[in-house]
């Protein structure tokens, strides 16, 4: 059968902060050298799936760049490859004027469907995972289903978090609810779904979900009582990196001994979009302990537990712990960050200590998103010379010496925006 793969990559992602600021949570950078979207991107191609079209809607100037014509991805073909689908404003009717969720991107963009397509595998691009389609298609297709979800176990404080399928012993699901906050099943909903063409393009154009606009939290609870719904198991390891707590454990997590996501793997290597740097350089008095370099870093300070991207200079006397900085951050000589995520082109003052303070009071504009004492800097930012910012700070993006009121900036504090 021929399979088309949709992924969805235009989300906002609210609970990352500044970080989804200047971009779309698709495109923030992991692991170093990666963004979100290259683990989808990647899995497609290394389940020989080279049909791809990725739906895009917010801040989609930096994920349409990273991905360009898809040569890293070996996408860049004159059949099939991958396509750039953008967000547009259509005439009043039936399906609305613009897009409002997920099922309206798929709606919007099922002309894009193949003529000879007849699965269609449509996809998040913001999840952290590693994985080959191919079983997952030939169980939906041995099981004679319409649809097939991936799903996983999750702890009962998480459901909150995700769809949770309730399934008879065949696998078919009889229960599906979008994030309830009580549950009794632990099977939760990884955001990828096999569709028979046929019945996505009913679901969405004439059946029960033709005026919906979310496909987890409307479209599947509806088709689940309307066709042949099934759930297959995933066991590897796969994270939804939504939140900055969760987005800074994964990242912390592959610093581990054995971490349960190997990117050394070479039967399935996580393709993306690289740049030409020369390699990693440690001076004579730098430290490095438990961390990941890349490529075109300058280490001449201490860094502990932490992810270096690429270009990242780390000046004499200054320590890094438990931190995330990405590319072409700098911290300048004396300086301190600690546990922090510190993104793009960032300048750390001159003995400026980021995520110092030992209170741990939570951000007061996002209490709930800021509350475990990790401190976020957004991109281009500037903390000044000799400033001691606490814990759960947000820096706004391109903030300068004049945003601040001072150079102390107590815990749970916002800077710009």
């Amino acid at each position: 059968m021929t399979t088309q793969a949709m992924i969805l990559a235009g989300g906002e992602g609210p609970a990352l902060s500044v970080l989804t600021a200047v971009r779309s949570e698709a495109a923030v950078p992991f692991g170093g050298k990666y963004r979100i979207i290259d683990f989808t991107l990647s899995n497609c191609v290394n389940s020989d799936i080279y049909d791809v079209a990725v739906l895009t809607q917010y801040q989609p100037r930096s994920l349409n760049e990273h991905i360009g014509v898809g040569r890293p991805w070996d996408l860049d073909r004159s059949s099939g490859g991958v396509r750039l689908l953008q967000p547009y404003q259509s005439t009043k009717g039936e399906r609305g004027a613009w897009q409002e969720g997920t099922a309206d991107a798929l709606r919007f963009n099922l002309d894009g469907l193949a003529a000879s397509t007849e699965e269609v595998l449509i996809l998040a691009g913001d999840h952290i995972y590693t994985m080959d389609y191919r079983p997952l298609l030939r169980f939906h297709r041995a099981h004679g289903a319409d649809v097939t979800l991936a799903v996983r176990q999750v702890p009962a404080f998480e459901a909150h978090r995700f769809g949770m399928a309730a399934a008879d012993p065949d696998g078919q699901i009889v229960e599906y609810e979008e994030k309830p906050k009580r549950t009794r099943s632990t099977m939760a909903s990884m955001g990828i779904y096999v569709f028979k063409r046929e019945i996505l393009v009913q679901a969405l154009t004439t059946g029960p979900g033709r005026r919906q606009h979310n496909l987890g939290g409307e479209v599947i609870p509806a088709l689940v009582h309307a066709q042949k719904v099934y759930a297959y198991p995933f066991h590897s390891y796969w994270a939804d990196v939504g939140t900055l707590q969760a987005y800074y454990e994964a990242n912390m997590a592959l610093l581990g001994e054995t971490p349960a996501l190997d990117l050394h793997n070479p039967e399935r290597v996580i393709h993306t979009r690289s740049e030409e740097r020369p390699a990693a350089h440690l001076g004579p008095q730098a430290r490095v302990e438990g961390s990941l370099l890349c490529d075109g870093c300058q280490i001449e300070g201490t860094v502990i537990n932490s992810v270096i991207s690429p270009g990242v200079h780390v000046a004499a006397g200054a320590i890094v712990r438990d931190a995330i900085l990405m590319t072409d951050a700098r911290v300048e000589a004396g300086a301190v960050v600690d546990r922090a995520i510190v993104d793009k082109r960032v300048v750390v003052g001159t003995a400026a200590k980021v995520g110092v303070d030992g209170i741990n009071t939570p951000n007061l504009k996002w209490p709930e998103r800021l509350n475990t004492g990790i401190t976020v800097v957004g991109k281009r930012a500037t903390v000044p010379a000799g400033a001691t910012i606490g814990r759960n700070v947000v820096i706004f993006p391109r903030a300068t010496a004049k945003d601040y009121p001072g150079l102390e900036v107590a815990s749970g504090e916002t800077i710009g925006g």
